[in-house]
């Protein structure tokens, strides 16, 4: 195995290999900043572009887009709440609120270095584990799809600062808001009360309406400070104390962990990796109260997560030809156009292209981190331009990144309702986060689900006679029961009597 990185090193680090390594990531983070765009615009874009590229080089340029959007994405999140990626929704729990108390720089800072380790912790997954990793996941079926994706939407239960009933309740309208549109099994229309949504809600209108309009129309009415201290960063308010570091290491481990195993599973993907390590981090959290405001932990974790799933993603997409995302799809597609079908020769027949695409991960993740921390005072600048100035540009980059995910104005004129809606949850200390991952993955457990159904006859003892599954089975229930636990715990500790 080490051998061939090697090989993959030596492709790499060729000049025009590694120019190309270096516009894609480059590339792939403008992209992230921008809400709505996303990494598929712009491999979609590019795509043929890989027609005047080697195959290799073309791979090298679309995965240094899709993972450098990652490191993008949680730059809008943290300075404007604004998830420029469905992964770095999460990241605006607790960036946004490090920025609003004058920590973007910190927050800038470990969300570069946590995305890093993440990315590493992934590379090297793929060159020790892609093998194992893959024989794994061709066990999961549909029931084992089925229980995971129960298991994450307990966990979003989980994710709000508020109560876990409320949360529930949001993951709930989440996977109702995810049932509107054409049923995938029968082709019948369900809540579509006008013809633009026969393909159901869009998940960019949703989470920008929810993050980004709901915090505009928050702060639009706020009169601006009379007499603003002038914004002045300094290295030594970017780089994390000494005790601050030791608290995120195991929070980065953690992350990485769970972002390399929902990374490699075929049809998951970042934003359910970054979601899952967050949920997971605040229950393993000896302070969990601190989450929502601004904890660096809840930072950390699903950066890390994100980046890992990111790398490991490429897992099933290249050994197995079975995309995790859309994303993924499109890096098939322009496999194909260059005559080359992903799957368990490719290692064998393509070893320059599967190990220089690899070790491009471990590159383009160096590359990024000597990018990202010289321009994080520069980032941090966004924060001087007075609110009265920057609110309509975010609505108008708003508009414009739904308007061109789906070249919509339904989408558009969702979105805004949807702020609407975000603003008064807020309010009313309902989390739009759960509503989010219910919106993602309530589709995913209702295909699951009925191709369990019909595939077993209708038999739900096959959830707890597979193996894998009845693991899952087990992780549930011992969630369902930490969590009543914990709820109960909390009601028995007597109110502080007053002296």
């Amino acid at each position: 195995m080490l051998d061939q990185f090697l090989l993959g090193l030596s492709v790499v680090l060729q000049p025009h290999v590694l120019i190309y390594a270096f516009f894609g990531v480059f590339l792939g983070q403008l992209i992230g900043v921008l809400p709505g765009v996303g990494a598929i615009t712009a491999i979609s874009l590019l795509l043929p572009v890989t027609f005047y590229l080697d195959a290799t080089t073309s791979m090298i340029l679309l995965a240094g887009i899709y993972y450098g959007s990652q490191y993008g994405g949680s730059i809008a999140s943290i300075l404007l709440n604004l998830p420029g990626t469905p992964s770095s929704v999460v990241t605006c729990l607790e960036g946004y609120p490090l920025a609003q108390s004058d920590r973007a720089g910190l927050a800038l800072f470990v969300a570069a270095f946590s995305s890093f380790i993440g990315g590493m912790v992934g590379v090297a997954i793929l060159v020790l584990a892609a093998i194992p990793m893959t024989v794994v996941a061709l066990k999961f079926g549909a029931p084992e799809y089925a229980m995971l994706v129960i298991l994450g939407l307990l966990a979003a239960s989980m994710i709000g600062t508020g109560s876990q009933i409320r949360s529930f309740a949001m993951v709930l309208l989440g996977i109702a808001l995810g049932l509107v549109g054409a049923d995938a099994t029968t082709g019948y229309y369900r809540f579509v009360a006008m013809p633009e949504l026969a393909d159901g809600i869009s998940l960019v209108s949703l989470a920008m309406g929810l993050f980004g309009v709901s915090e505009v129309i928050r702060n639009a009415s706020r009169r601006p400070a009379a007499n603003a201290a002038p914004l002045i960063i300094k290295m030594r308010d970017v780089i994390p104390t000494r005790a601050q570091a030791k608290s995120l290491a195991f929070p980065i481990v953690r992350g990485s962990s769970i972002g390399s195993f929902f990374g490699a599973l075929p049809g998951t993907g970042a934003a359910i990796a970054s979601f899952m390590a967050y949920a997971m981090e605040k229950r393993f959290s000896k302070t969990p109260m601190k989450f929502g405001k601004g904890h660096l932990p809840g930072l950390a974790a699903p950066e890390s997560a994100n980046n890992a799933a990111s790398q490991t993603g490429f897992i099933p997409t290249l050994t197995l030809g079975v995309p995790g995302d859309a994303v993924m799809a499109l890096i098939i597609g322009a496999l194909i156009l260059n005559g080359i079908i992903p799957g368990p020769r490719l290692m064998v027949d393509q070893p320059e292209l599967f190990w220089g695409v690899i070790a491009s991960f471990f590159v383009g993740n160096i590359i990024l981190l000597l990018i990202n921390i010289p321009l994080i005072r520069l980032w941090v600048l966004l924060l001087r331009i007075p609110y009265q100035k920057l609110y309509p540009m975010i609505i108008i980059m708003i508009c414009v990144g739904v308007y061109s995910h789906r070249t919509s104005v339904t989408d558009v004129l969702l979105t805004l309702a949807f702020g609407i809606l975000g603003y008064l949850m807020k309010n009313y200390r309902f989390e739009p986060a759960p509503v989010l991952l219910g919106f993602v993955l309530g589709p995913l457990l209702e295909d699951n689900f009925r191709r369990t159904m019909l595939l077993y006859g209708g038999d739900f003892t096959i959830f707890v006679t597979r193996p894998i599954s009845a693991v899952l089975v087990v992780c549930s229930a011992l969630m369902i029961v930490w969590a009543v636990w914990s709820s109960l715990s909390h009601r028995r500790i007597p109110a502080p009597s007053s002296p």
